[in-house]
């Protein structure tokens, strides 16, 4: 007893110096309002906790994110720490939760383990009586019984090649396919296909994952993650101009995916560290063995969460990638990185890594070399990991609703050992 007490204090001791330390870094940028607000916002008081939260987030949308100073993201948790404890003391859980989620999305990493103990914490206590989103009659509502089939259904679409071909671009499944193999060993894999940078579909490596059971389940996601805010992307795909994000709770995401109907309204969890926010869901999958092939370190774990018909447009990526499909299935085209010049890379630097073209509707005329590329595609079923060298592009079409998890990492240079 006496250790667990003594363990307490020195936590708060080391969160009050931290929270400290900031406030003085906070000060010398100017911020003596925001100090003020806080001040006042650790004695209860709910306006200034929310008018301190306000001012870091006019700082976070000062200017281009990467110029954003480091310590006002690190302020924004703060002032969302202290939102959420008045809240949750008011019995107001939903929107505490909403705080916090917003301080992990937005947030620096300095009060992360705070944001997580208080998420913990006001996450298990009991429900704040509010009355769940209305069922629109043509989503995922109340009835279970009906949510869980119809979730099945969803899962189930384009089960068939030839079924698959009328939606996928054209040529599609008519050339090389990516190799599948069975549980290969490591060894096997940083040989034949890591060191040679080939890409290669690796089967029967994730029959123990909870995650294939417990995600087909859309009351267990429910349960886990229905009262959490994430981030969606709303379009076609991010390089249409109607393209948008949005903030809602996941169980708003998963309505929509019951709902979904056409590719302008499409709504997609994509390249979002979930597991890192929601850290029950990161308990039902592993890192494969795979991801340590060069001795390098894994840079990002991201989920990728959809209906039917989410399309990621084709571009490459710096890193190695496993690409795992716990969920649904996915078509996946890949053109190798010496292509880079005839797949028309778009000339703006937020999409240099983009293609130009549009696989579903190709513009021949403004696109000629891309008519006679050669490249390999696959379905990836659930169950099926895919490595990804990198800088080879891909395309990536949904053809039921998927929730897929992508493994960055790179390889050790010289200069790390």
């Amino acid at each position: 007893m006496g250790d667990e007490t003594g363990c307490s204090g020195d936590r708060l001791e080391a969160e009050d110096t931290r929270r400290a330390a900031l406030l003085r870094q906070i000060t010398e940028e100017g911020g003596f309002a925001f100090v003020s607000s806080v001040e006042k916002a650790a004695a209860g008081d709910l306006r200034a906790a929310e008018a301190a939260r306000e001012m870091a987030w006019e700082q976070l949308h000062s200017g281009p994110w990467h110029e954003v100073v480091p310590e006002w993201r690190d302020a924004y948790a703060m002032a969302c720490l202290h939102v959420a404890e008045i809240k949750s003391s008011g019995g107001e859980r939903r929107e505490a939760l909403r705080a916090l989620d917003m301080g992990l999305i937005m947030g620096g990493p300095l009060l992360r383990a705070e944001l997580d103990a208080a998420i913990e914490r006001i996450g298990s206590g009991p429900s704040d009586g509010q009355e769940a989103p209305a069922n629109t009659g043509s989503g995922l509502g109340s009835d279970s019984g009906a949510d869980a089939q119809k979730w099945e259904e969803s899962l189930c679409t384009y089960k068939e090649p030839q079924e698959a071909l009328r939606i996928l671009p054209s040529k599609s499944l008519s050339g090389k396919r990516v190799e599948r193999r069975a549980m290969i060993s490591f060894e096997t894999f940083i040989s034949d296909y890591f060191l040679r940078q080939i890409p290669v579909i690796i089967t029967g490596c994730m029959d123990q994952w909870p995650a294939c059971t417990k995600w087909k389940d859309i009351n267990y996601l429910k349960q886990i993650a229905g009262d959490r805010t994430v981030p969606v992307e709303v379009g076609k795909n991010y390089v249409c101009t109607d393209w948008k994000q949005e903030l809602i709770t996941f169980s708003q995401f998963l309505d929509r995916i019951g709902s979904h109907k056409c590719p302008e309204s499409t709504t997609y969890l994509a390249q979002h560290p979930l597991f890192n926010q929601i850290r029950q869901l990161k308990e039902d999958i592993l890192v494969p063995d795979y991801c340590y092939a060069g001795g390098g370190e894994l840079k990002s774990l991201n989920a990728w969460f959809g209906p039917i018909g989410t399309v990621t447009p084709l571009h490459h990526d710096p890193h190695h990638n496993i690409f795992a499909q716990v969920v649904g299935r996915k078509y996946i085209r890949l053109y190798p990185s010496s292509l880079s010049d005839e797949l028309y890379p778009h000339d703006e630097s937020m999409l240099f890594n983009t293609s130009q073209v549009d696989l579903d509707h190709i513009d021949a005329k403004a696109f000629p070399k891309i008519e006679n590329l050669e490249f390999m595609d696959c379905i990836l079923d659930q169950g099926e990991m895919l490595y990804i060298p990198p800088k080879w592009w891909h395309y990536v079409r949904s053809l039921s609703t998927s929730f897929s998890v992508s493994f960055w990492w790179s390889a050790a240079t010289s200069n790390d050992k």
